[in-house]
């Protein structure tokens, strides 16, 4: 408890400071009297700050009476600066001396005035615990189990419900049972239920999977109810044979209503589902009583996995430490995550005997006499104590987001930032100390890595296992940190106290909305919204609170912000919702009129927002805005160059904007991020002048050679106005990626262009030739690559043992006819590689097939499939895949096959209108 407080008053207290530091420097330097006051007050709070994490390391047991009754006084209320500094130096003082009279607190500068930490690096450990795994731990055996369960009686209907305690392994049973089940089903489907059911949400995650896009975003646009997408979901699964794996179940009601729209066809289908309730197993699986029951890991998996995580092999395990790990592993009692959790914590603590000896009482005296769920708690108690100080605001913070939701690393970085979570001065330095924290919050197993970086360095998706979160939750809610309101209401624990923080996981009421915003609208730091169809509007009482750090809205009602008012705090703004890759359109949102008056706005994100078309003039006056993120198709007003801090402009179609406007990018010196849309429709080139267009936009990314780090152009392939790389003299050594993309084809780009680009790590590009792959080949840096071909009939693309040598993905993408095959020692780093391929039955075979020397390729883990069925029939698809499978499995490192979804004719048909980050399967990661 002790360490909980004193966690959430230094995180309040940086924070504190940071701003007061600020302010030294900032307008209030006209006024001499509260300038000295800001700066005591400000000196007065660090020493103060440094004692209070001295104390933090004790528990409430090992410190006297003196020191607690010091450390839980409140300093200060929510009031003026000039009148009440001088209050506030007082209490202040008052509370220093009578701490020194009786006791030397000491006074160690704080951690954000000493020197930067060394940052932390990803543990590669750590990342390949949860990355897609060749061979999980103990999962050979159960794995063939449940498929042989699933197999008997091939055109029965057939439900397979895997139960267990929390932390057994579960989930991974099952889509490891899911990955490896290669049979021909028309549609399969992943969906998690969660502690709370969101029915509507789950028809929706469903759907988005078995359907075709634009019957997707039909029912999306027209804004579909529970029973609509019901009825859809049924029409269409009706006569196909699908497979589902329904991931954790709470309760029988849950899955009543999930079977509902799960038709019962005969036609071979499969439904697996996975719970910690065997009644609700039970209840799944029906008359045929088709359960499995997970089981602990045995003695030699658990030393297996143990060991996976802190030395890659039970060989690598010094033999001093082999008792002691076994007394360690007999305390984890088989769970998978527990062993993890623990190993977690081992991976920073020396390697040595005596040191592990020690950590093998704390677990003992945490997790003996209690069940499994207890000793989970226990654990992550163990691992949460263990925590800095700096770290355990952030973990804490973890529980805005809803269970198994998908965390943006970045996004989540930002948020930290703009929430006052991470110390120091300098919004670049602060985030790169955020990405140290995500990175040991990671190495110590208690946030998992779900998409990791070409890098191998940077993990940019994660997520936090349901059992961590419902830990996180509890002591986040009991502690006052965050707020949470779901399906019933505040969050247990709830109380009278103050809203600091704020997490809409469900539809909130009007009712509920009004209380919330009456009681607590002065107080509340941040709102963050997650229900897409959430009824919350940011009315003119929530603008009148002073201290709204953070407002992230995911929803697709949209927010109407209205005038600012006071609003004026906040650091990031983010409106709308993104299903996966697809945007889901938020209507009705509106930005402030007088938005000019957010000075210490840093992200903007509106790229979502129907309604939004055109931004406000006055948005140029923000001169602390970083990343600005807009749809493709709005409007930006002249004067962009003022905006002399940002450094992010992803999405911007040239056709919506001036050659004013056009020429000032030119002034932003340091933009690192640009995308830009050159084509120019019908319509617009009765209004615009093109040529104008292009001249302005060479001029300006002229200018910008020097500071760009990414760069996206899609271009109408009708044109060749990719020419004008050439006119931008040569290639700047900061770019580090860089995408082409024509709307209607790939994009040819110059090869003397392509090959000055010697610091590109990532690259996504149309090529025609033997010789463009060559030159590729010879970029020494590329980490990730994307290749798009529009070939002729019996070309095939050699990949050679030169070149490519640190590649780690390849994205091959052949529209129509064309071959690829690797050479022996080719591509010596690769790992990844997705195929987006056209079968044409008389060509593969003739040629040998479509894909030669997979084996070659020495580091593969894992092949992603798409085959476009177009202009093929269904039994050259099914060879084309067969082939694959069968060069997949020869391959000494057996990679993972991962069959995407078939491409049909219709979704050829949209796919060129589309915007490269729609592409999620061939852009360059």
């Amino acid at each position: 408890m002790a360490e909980l407080m004193a966690s959430a008053a230094t995180s309040v207290m940086g924070s504190v400071i940071g701003k007061l530091t600020a302010m030294l420097g900032d307008k209030y330097q006209f006024a001499r009297d509260v300038e000295q006051g800001i700066r005591f007050l400000k000196d007065e709070l660090s020493t103060m700050d440094a004692v209070l994490q001295k104390l933090a390391d004790k528990d409430d047991d090992q410190m006297d009476p003196m020191d607690k009754d010091w450390r839980n006084k409140k300093l200060w209320k929510d009031q003026g600066i000039a009148e009440e500094i001088q209050k506030l130096k007082i209490l202040v003082t008052e509370q220093s001396e009578r701490a020194k009279r009786y006791r030397a607190l000491g006074s160690s500068p704080p951690h954000y005035l000493a020197a930067s930490p060394q940052p932390v690096r990803l543990d590669p450990r750590a990342t390949a615990l949860f990355q897609e795994a060749r061979d999980p731990v103990g999962i050979d055996g159960p794995r063939e189990e449940i498929i042989q369960l699933l197999q008997v009686e091939e055109k029965q209907h057939k439900v397979v419900s895997i139960y267990g305690t929390a932390g057994q392994g579960k989930t991974t049973l099952a889509m490891e049972v899911y990955r490896k089940i290669t049979q021909a089903f028309d549609c399969r489907a992943f969906v998690s239920v969660s502690q709370t059911l969101d029915l509507k949400k789950l028809l929706r995650d469903i759907l988005s999977q078995i359907v075709s896009k634009s019957e997707f975003d039909q029912l999306q646009s027209e804004r579909w109810e529970t029973e609509q997408l019901m009825r859809k979901m049924i029409d269409y699964l009706i006569g196909k044979r699908y497979f589902i794996l329904i991931d954790d179940i709470w309760n029988v009601s849950d899955w009543e209503l999930v079977e509902a729209a799960l038709p019962r066809n005969d036609n071979g289908s499969r439904i697996i589902t996975t719970t910690r309730s065997k009644t609700v197993a039970e209840t799944c699986a029906g008359i045929d009583a088709q359960m499995y029951k997970a089981k602990p890991l045995g003695d030699d998996e658990s030393r297996r996995l143990f060991f996976k995580r802190l030395f890659h092999s039970t060989e690598h395990c010094p033999q001093d430490l082999m008792a002691v790990s076994s007394d360690i592993l007999r305390k984890c009692g088989g769970l998978p995550l527990a062993i993890i959790s623990i190993a977690g914590l081992l991976a920073n603590r020396s390697k040595t005997k005596e040191v592990w000896v020690n950590a093998l009482k704390y677990i003992s005296a945490a997790v003996d006499k209690d069940s499994h769920i207890d000793k989970m708690k226990r654990i992550f108690l163990l691992s949460y104590f263990d925590l800095p100080l700096h770290l355990k605001s952030c973990m804490l913070y973890l529980s805005v987001f809803p269970e198994d939701y998908l965390i943006d690393c970045r996004r989540l970085i930002l948020l930290w930032v703009a929430e006052g979570l991470i110390p120091g001065q300098g919004r670049e330095n602060m985030e790169q100390l955020g990405r140290s924290y995500l990175n040991e919050l990671i190495n110590r197993s208690l946030v998992q890595p779900t998409k990791v970086g070409a890098d191998g360095a940077t993990v940019k998706q994660c997520r936090v296992h349901d059992v961590i979160l419902e830990f996180i939750v509890s002591k986040a809610v009991e502690h006052n940190f965050v707020t949470i309101w779901n399906r019933n209401g505040f969050s247990e624990n709830y109380s009278s106290n103050k809203i600091r923080r704020l997490s809409i996981q469900h539809n909130i009421s009007r009712q509920a909305e009004e209380m919330t915003i009456k009681e607590h609208a002065a107080h509340i730091r941040s709102i963050n919204i997650f229900d897409p169809m959430s009824m919350l509007l940011i009315t003119s009482m929530f603008l009148s609170s002073q201290v709204l750090r953070v407002l992230n809205t995911e929803t697709r009602v949209g927010c109407n912000l209205g005038h600012v008012k006071s609003f004026g705090q906040i650091k990031y703004l983010r409106l709308g919702l993104s299903f996966g890759f697809r945007p889901l359109i938020s209507f009705g949102c509106k930005l402030p009129k007088d938005i000019e008056k957010l000075q210490h706005l840093e992200t903007l994100d509106v790229t979502v927002c129907a309604g939004i078309d055109i931004l406000p003039a006055s948005i140029t006056q923000l001169h602390r805005l970083v990343r600005l993120l807009v749809g493709a198709r709005v409007k930006l007003p002249d004067g962009i160059g003022n905006l002399q801090a940002l450094e992010e402009l992803p999405s911007i179609s040239l056709g919506f904007q001036t050659i004013k406007f056009i020429q000032g990018l030119g002034d932003l010196t340091n933009l690192k991020v640009l995308g830009i849309d050159w084509r120019y429709d019908h319509y617009l080139l009765r209004h615009v002048d093109v040529e104008g267009h292009k001249e302005a936009c060479i001029s300006s990314l002229s200018k910008l050679v020097t500071t760009l780090r990414e760069l996206h152009v899609v271009q109408d392939a009708r044109d060749d106005r990719l020419s004008f790389m050439a006119s931008c003299g040569s290639t700047p050594p900061p770019l580090r990626r860089l995408v082409f993309h024509d709307s209607c084809g790939p994009s040819v780009v110059p090869h003397q262009i392509i090959s000055s680009l010697v610091n590109l790590t990532r690259l996504s590009i149309g090529l025609v030739s033997q010789e463009g792959i060559n030159i590729l080949a010879s970029l020494p840096m590329l980490l990730s690559i994307t290749v798009r071909v529009l070939g002729n009939s019996g070309i095939r693309y050699t990949i050679s043992s030169q070149g490519f040598q640190c590649l780690v993905k390849f994205n091959f993408d052949c529209y129509y006819m064309g071959a690829l095959e690797f050479e022996p020692g080719a591509m010596p780093k690769l790992q990844r590689l997705k195929l987006y391929l056209v079968a044409w039955g008389q060509f593969n075979y003739e040629q040998g097939g479509l894909i030669l020397g997979l084996q070659n390729l020495a580091g593969l883990r894992h092949v992603a499939l798409c085959s476009n069925c177009k202009y093929a029939t269904p039994d050259e698809v099914q060879d084309l895949e067969d082939d694959i499978m069968v060069a997949a499995g020869a391959h000494p490192n057996c990679p993972v096959v991962q069959q995407v979804k078939k491409i049909n004719q219709e979704w050829m048909a949209q796919g060129c209108s589309r915007r490269p980050r729609d592409y999620p399967m061939l852009e360059a990661q």
